[in-house]
C-alpha cells in the first residue's frame, strides 16, 4: 500500500515538472542546486524561499507549497537569476509560469489571459502578476 501511494505521489509530481515545463519552456531537471541564482538575486533577503530552492521544490513535484511560497510574488523579474545559471536554465520564466499557475486556479490554459479578467479582478493582482502575463503576451 505505501508502495502504490509513493507511485502516485510521485506521478503527481511529474505532471506538475511537466506542466511548469512546458508553460516556461525550461528543463527543471537540468538544474543541480549550484545556488548562483541565489547569490545573485537581489530580492533574496526579502523572500521565504531562495530562488534555487524554488527549482529544487518544482523538481520534487511539491505544488501546494510551492505556489503558497511569497517569494514567486516578490520576484521582480531582473532576470539575474537567468544570467548567473551555468545551466542556462531561464529561471525568471519557471517563477513567471508558477505565478501563472497559481493565478489560473486549475484552469487548464497554458497561459494567463489578462484581457479576459474583470476590472475588480485585474485590480486585484499583484503587479508583478501583470508584468509577467504582458511579457508572456508580447514574446
Amino acid at each position: 500500500m505505501n508502495t502504490t501511494l509513493h507511485i502516485s505521489s510521485s506521478r503527481l509530481g511529474s505532471a506538475f515538472v511537466a506542466r511548469i515545463e512546458k508553460i516556461s519552456g525550461q528543463k527543471l531537471l537540468a538544474c543541480y542546486q549550484c545556488g548562483k541564482c541565489s547569490a545573485g538575486c537581489p530580492m533574496a533577503a526579502h523572500m521565504d524561499v531562495m530562488p534555487n530552492q524554488i527549482i529544487r521544490m518544482a523538481q520534487l513535484g511539491m505544488q501546494e507549497q510551492l505556489l503558497a511560497t511569497r517569494a514567486i510574488w516578490l520576484c521582480v523579474s531582473c532576470m539575474t537569476c537567468n544570467t548567473r545559471c551555468p545551466k542556462d536554465i531561464r529561471i525568471a520564466e519557471v517563477i513567471e509560469s508558477l505565478r501563472e499557475t497559481a493565478l489560473r486556479n486549475g484552469q487548464r490554459d497554458d497561459h494567463l489571459k489578462i484581457g479576459e479578467l474583470s476590472p475588480e479582478a485585474r485590480g486585484a493582482l499583484p503587479p508583478i502578476a501583470m508584468i509577467s502575463a504582458m511579457r508572456k503576451l508580447t514574446s
